[in-house]
């Protein structure tokens, strides 16, 4: 895993500055501390750069990127892995191929020529990001992997074209302007940002399973859009019961098997995350039965039990025979580095999980690591939830009683009530736009259209009027393809929805790449390798749920690596204890509020609304709040912390200068 950035100009003889790449470069050295390389190509107005984590292939002169192809035609910066890479090159190999590194990377420079972009993405298994720029052609292209593991921004400004893994790496460019847009602000603040969109104003990102391609034409940019691959589920009138349940259950071993044996290739160690869940627990169990030593496995755990996973963590741990290390992290920990982590997601966060996960990467980087398999994606493939079980009973099963599915819902609030006013909404919410869209507003999205009520109040007045007819959740349901919802059971409907918002947008961003790349981690979810998540559209709605049980076929699959107790146990969201629930961590939060959210920082900004702030941070406080409302307060208080801390970092920090420096720090030079 790596950082990459780049610029490409329509004037077709306009320079690239090589010095800029490199300012590029430096300022996302965390993702790539290894070293760093750039190129540019004359008289054809582009230019790449690249700082490197070395995995695959530890020569630094002969891996270093971007590569340029034998032939000069193309040139490639990629961020990433792929998988079964080795069986790849050996066929290019045979038909002809000479490969001049050891790298995965270099795959797409021999695949391209001979298939084209699209037919060379079917054979890439893994997390990517790239950028290829085809001389003959004149066409840059930029790609992200199927599921938005791995990041990659882009922006038009001046007719240029500036791409990059991090928003600070567009932001180094002096020409990138650095402020939010107002849609942007807002869906800061309400969590939940539309697919493809950041914060800032005309900054976009290549979404998941999609290819950016930039062509010049008459001097211009032209800049189009095509999606690759998406997470396709039957529909509901092809599912059959033609297979039985032991079909699923093998398929899912199986395809899991894979998955983790090949995440585990590497040309340094690789580790485990392991938290409570079975999720992590499966791919602890599955990489111990693979590797013929002890896996290293590394564990947060909190000072709270309400929220502490360190327990059924330790047995797994003794049950595989993993050398565990755990972390404990204090209440006042989280809070203390909240600034930083901000620094490192560049959006706004919720719960404060961000911080404990960037905390645990460098823990993990500082024990000698620089690559862990993690538990990633298995809720989202096989309806892990709450917000799942809820629309599950709620509109797919048409066969049971109402009064019978009250109480299925009362079970599931009861049994989920520490996220109540986080994961799940204190009171159900609808949404004209997206029962339009999807039919029915899907539980993951309702706590987040709940937070969007107080909103408004905290905008300063001018933003406040210009968004007075805005609809948020119209602006995300209009990012949905309406054929891949169609016709679906409502349990597939509501598993798309998060792929498309929650996953992309925070659990892998702000819960994953951001804050592992933040201390050089390369994390690997086998759960999102793209083999195994086809075949987990195939399974059966009440195979995902089965009564009570969420993750069925999972447990299934996985019951002999698994503890009788962890086979048993309900899911339980991991997420880090809510502010308001210890004083020494809301004493923390407070510290910040008083720097961040005063009446002149605010007025500085030019974002929020003192007096707004004002009455959310009095409400919060006084008795008439509920638990529910201080939770889901709680959220919306970082997110008011979050939009202040991210105006200091990109906005009224001066950035280019920033890379600069970094730059001249690291010794980072052209030459």
């Amino acid at each position: 895993m790596c950082g990459i950035g780049g610029i490409f100009h329509a004037e077709i003889h306009k320079p690239v500055d090589p010095q800029l790449l490199v300012n590029m470069a430096a300022i996302q050295y965390h993702r790539g501390p290894d070293g760093f390389g750039y190129q540019v190509m004359e008289q054809r107005g582009v230019g790449f750069c690249h700082a490197r984590l070395s995995i695959i292939d530890l020569n630094e002169q002969r891996a270093r990127q971007p590569f340029v192809s034998s032939d000069n035609n193309l040139l490639l910066a990629h961020n990433g892995e792929f998988y079964d890479y080795k069986r790849l090159r050996t066929e290019l190999t045979l038909d002809g191929a000479r490969f001049n590194t050891k790298s995965d990377s270099e795959l797409v420079l021999h695949l391209y020529p001979r298939l084209g972009l699209l037919g060379t993405l079917k054979h890439l298994r893994g997390e990517f990001a790239f950028a290829l720029y085809d001389k003959a052609n004149d066409r840059l292209q930029l790609v992200r992997d199927r599921f938005g593991v791995k990041p990659l921004y882009w922006t038009e400004v001046n007719n240029t074209l500036v791409f990059g893994s991090e928003l600070k790496v567009l932001f180094a460019h002096p020409e990138v302007p650095r402020r939010f847009s107002q849609s942007g602000l807002y869906h800061q603040l309400m969590q939940t940002i539309v697919p493809g969109t950041t914060a800032f104003e005309g900054v976009h990102q290549v979404k998941p399973g999609y290819v950016v391609t930039i062509e010049r034409r008459h001097g211009r940019l032209q800049i189009t859009e095509q999606k690759y691959w998406d997470m396709d589920f039957p529909l509901a009138s092809e599912r059959t019961a033609d297979k039985d349940e032991r079909y699923y259950i093998d398929g899912v071993r199986d395809g899991l098997m894979q998955a983790v044996q090949l995440r585990l290739e590497a040309d340094v160690p690789v580790a485990c995350y392991l938290s409570g869940g079975i999720d992590s627990c499966s791919i602890l169990g599955l990489s111990s039965a693979s590797q013929q030593s002890a896996v290293k496995a590394f564990t947060i755990g909190f000072d709270d039990s309400d929220y502490d996973e360190t327990p059924i963590a330790r047995e797994m741990a003794r049950a595989t025979g993993a050398d565990q290390d755990v972390m404990l992290l204090k209440a006042d920990h989280l809070y203390d580095n909240f600034v930083e982590t901000l620094w490192h997601t560049e959006r706004t966060i919720y719960n404060t999980l961000g911080v404990a996960k960037l905390l645990m990467s460098r823990h993990v980087n500082q024990a000698g690591y620089k690559v862990v398999v993690t538990g990633e994606g298995s809720d989202e493939l096989f309806a892990g939830y709450p917000a799942f079980r809820r629309d599950m009973f709620l509109h797919g099963m048409d066969t049971l009683p109402a009064v019978e599915r009250q109480v299925w819902e009362q079970m599931l609030a009861e049994s989920n009530r520490l996220f109540k006013g986080a994961m799940l909404a204190d009171e159900a919410v609808t949404d004209a736009a997206l029962n339009n869209t999807v039919g029915f507003t899907p539980s993951c999205l309702q706590p987040w259209l709940a937070s969007a009520k107080h909103v408004p109040g905290l905008l300063q007045r001018e933003i406040r009027t210009a968004l007075a007819d805005y609809q948020p959740g119209a602006a995300i349901a209009a990012t949905f393809d309406v054929d891949m919802l169609q016709g679906r059971h409502p349990l597939d409907k509501a598993q798309y929805v998060w792929i498309k918002t929650m996953l992309e947008g925070q659990i892998l961003t702000w819960g994953g790449d951001r804050v592992d790349m933040a201390n050089s981690m390369e994390a690997r979810p086998p759960f999102l390798d793209h083999h195994l998540a086809e075949f987990a559209t195939q399974v059966p709605p009440n195979l995902r749920i089965k009564g009570r049980t969420e993750k069925y076929v999972l447990r299934e699959a996985m019951k002999g690596v698994l503890p009788k107790a962890l086979y048993e146990r309900e899911k339980f969201a991991f997420m880090a204890p809510p502010a308001h629930t210890d004083p020494k961590k809301w004493s923390a939060m407070q510290v910040l509020v008083r720097e961040y959210l005063n009446d002149r920082a605010i007025q500085e900004a030019g974002l929020l609304d003192a007096q707004g702030v004002r009455e959310l941070l009095a409400y919060h406080e006084s008795p008439q709040a509920t638990a529910a409302e201080q939770v889901q307060q709680d959220a919306v208080i970082n997110h008011l912390l979050g939009v202040q801390i991210l105006h200091q970092h990109f906005v009224a920090t001066d950035v280019p200068h920033k890379a600069a420096a970094q730059a001249q720090a690291l010794g980072w030079q052209c030459h």
